[in-house]
């Protein structure tokens, strides 16, 4: 945390909302976090998760009064009427957030993004991606969310739900979706669901472990949780591949909290971009870890600066 002085004239507050963690932070026009805080996402209702985060933001503002507000949410959302329906927070459905926000902080501009589009955008500011023009980047967490930037520019879409990579269908006959759908990126990359592949494999059946267990375990060489992050990793080569065949780009940037698997993540998710991408074009794609813990964040607070003009 620094020590800068905060005041109304140089901050925007950045809200990052996701199926796992809410953090928030009073942010500088260059991209410094002043404060922050995080908590756990809870459980509950329409209100009773909101009430957590209003807390967390009356927290982190303290006395300051910011000049706009940035939030990054677990999709979808309806960004044109302010509305979120996080597959991962059962509590929120069509729930208006913006006008809940502003209603909190006070009549300023209040933006809203997709995490994965914040993220993205995080990256591209201040992190691993600041020397791209075109990157996608994707978090790889309880759910799998991704973001676009082209050209120095977040792809939002019509909708503001653009580039949400973990749910691309790369198998045809594949295992069923939290968004309803079936054989998704997310439904074999994300960390609860890959933990869940495993078990049904064999793997530490009867416990309560979590992906960073399974991690672990494939760096000590066991061959079934080796096994499913190869999975993970193909199911998310493939749709990196499909997207860097359809916006022509060459970087991308991966965080998240199974990203800290390390190699165990990367080095197969190459290797599976490296046999997928065929095309000229593509054949020097690049995947790299992200650089910032708090892309999302960052990403919400670019939003923000850029509202405030």
């Amino acid at each position: 945390m620094s020590d800068v002085a905060v005041t109304e004239q140089d901050t925007v507050l950045g809200i990052d909302i996701g199926g796992t963690k809410m953090a928030a932070a009073l942010v500088s026009a260059d991209g410094r976090t002043l404060t922050g805080d995080r908590i756990l996402t809870p459980a509950g209702d329409a209100d009773q998760v909101f009430a957590a985060l209003g807390e967390l933001i009356e927290r982190v503002r303290g006395d300051a009064r910011p000049l706009a507000v940035g939030i990054g949410s677990a999709g979808p959302l309806d960004q044109v009427h302010g509305l979120v329906s996080p597959v991962n927070i059962p509590g929120w459905r069509n729930f208006p957030l913006v006008d809940r926000v502003r209603a909190l902080v006070g009549d300023v501009p209040v933006t809203l993004g997709v995490d994965g589009h914040c993220f993205a955008l995080g990256e591209f500011w201040t992190g691993a991606g600041r020397e791209a023009d075109t990157l996608l980047g994707i978090v790889v967490s309880t759910g799998v969310g991704g973001g676009l930037v082209v050209d120095g520019k977040p792809v939002i879409g019509q909708s503001g739900n653009a580039a949400h990579i973990g749910h691309v269908v790369v198998d045809l006959d594949g295992e069923a979706c939290a968004c309803g759908s079936f054989g998704c990126v997310e439904a074999y990359a994300s960390g609860p669901r890959m933990v869940t592949r495993a078990k049904r494999r064999g793997w530490r059946t009867g416990e309560d472990v979590d992906a960073a267990v399974l991690a672990a375990d494939a760096a000590a060489g066991d061959e079934l949780a080796l096994a499913t992050f190869d999975d993970g990793a193909q199911a998310l080569a493939a749709g990196i591949v499909a997207t860097a065949v359809t916006v022509d780009l060459t970087t991308v940037v991966i965080g998240g909290g199974v990203s800290k698997a390390g190699s165990v993540l990367f080095d197969p998710v190459q290797a599976w971009v490296k046999r997928l991408a065929q095309l000229p074009f593509v054949t020097d794609l690049t995947v790299e870890p992200a650089q910032l813990d708090n892309a999302g964040l960052l990403g919400a607070a670019h939003q923000a600066w850029s509202a405030v003009g």
